[in-house]
């Protein structure tokens, strides 16, 4: 194997741990997150997206190299002259299985890389959705209590409300007795008054009688006296 090869060969093996590190469950979105978040990958970030692109780059000039040597090894030309002599049939062999490894090597390496870099972008995203389901359910939650809280007070100035209606309905009521006892009262008055008022016109009358009886007493001693006066003057 070539030096080329031997290194992307490490790199497809550096790229399976990579995505199998990546993959272990109990290692959670928002931890790789904090990961991803040092200052080291910040500072490596202007870096990482031309690294990127050159390594697909070539990776598929290699994909494409091996598919070549591929197509020039498994040829009508090469196969021909493997039948005329023998160790020309191994050595071509020989190239194929070459070729046809590193064929698949360049292949999964260039798979693997986009299927790493997918994983990273995925985990970020998980990571931010945690968080803001996170804070969507502080909210949540903050919006339950202020309406448990607002349904508590609506209770309270309903409860309020419905003791000044009671308190209303009592000191209705008692205003209520309370004219209906002045009422009577009145009533007991104005009959009293009534009462009086008849009092009033007999004592009148019995006065006015009183008075008419006085008149035609006086009437009768005057009228007695002058016939007792008519009478001295004839003895004399």
């Amino acid at each position: 194997m070539t030096l080329q090869w031997t290194a992307v060969a490490f790199f497809l093996y550096a790229e399976i741990a990579v995505n199998l590190i990546l993959c272990i469950p109990f290692i959670s979105a928002r931890r790789w997150r904090s990961v991803f978040n040092l200052r080291i990958w910040n500072w490596l970030s202007p870096y990482w997206n031309k690294c990127f692109f050159t390594m697909i780059m070539v990776l598929i000039v290699l994909f494409l190299d091996a598919v070549r040597e591929v197509q020039k090894y498994s040829g009508p030309e090469p196969m021909k002259d493997a039948k005329v002599n023998p160790n020309v049939y191994d050595h071509v062999h020989m190239k194929l299985f070459r070729s046809q490894r590193n064929l698949y090597i360049s292949g999964f390496s260039l798979f693997l890389w986009l299927i790493m870099r997918r994983i990273v972008t995925l985990l970020n995203q998980v990571a931010v959705t945690l968080e803001d389901s996170a804070g969507l359910q502080v909210q949540m939650d903050s919006a339950v209590i202020a309406a448990k809280q607002h349904q508590e007070d609506n209770l309270t100035l309903k409860q309020a409300l419905l003791d000044e209606d009671r308190a209303m309905s009592a000191k209705n009521q008692q205003l209520k007795l309370e004219a209906e006892r002045l009422a009577g009262q009145v009533k007991v008055a104005e009959e009293a008054v009534r009462k009086s008022q008849a009092e009033v016109e007999a004592m009148k009358r019995q006065a006015k009688g009183l008075a008419q009886e006085y008149d035609r007493l006086l009437r009768e001693h005057h009228q007695l006296q002058n016939p007792q006066s008519s009478a001295d003057k004839k003895d004399q």
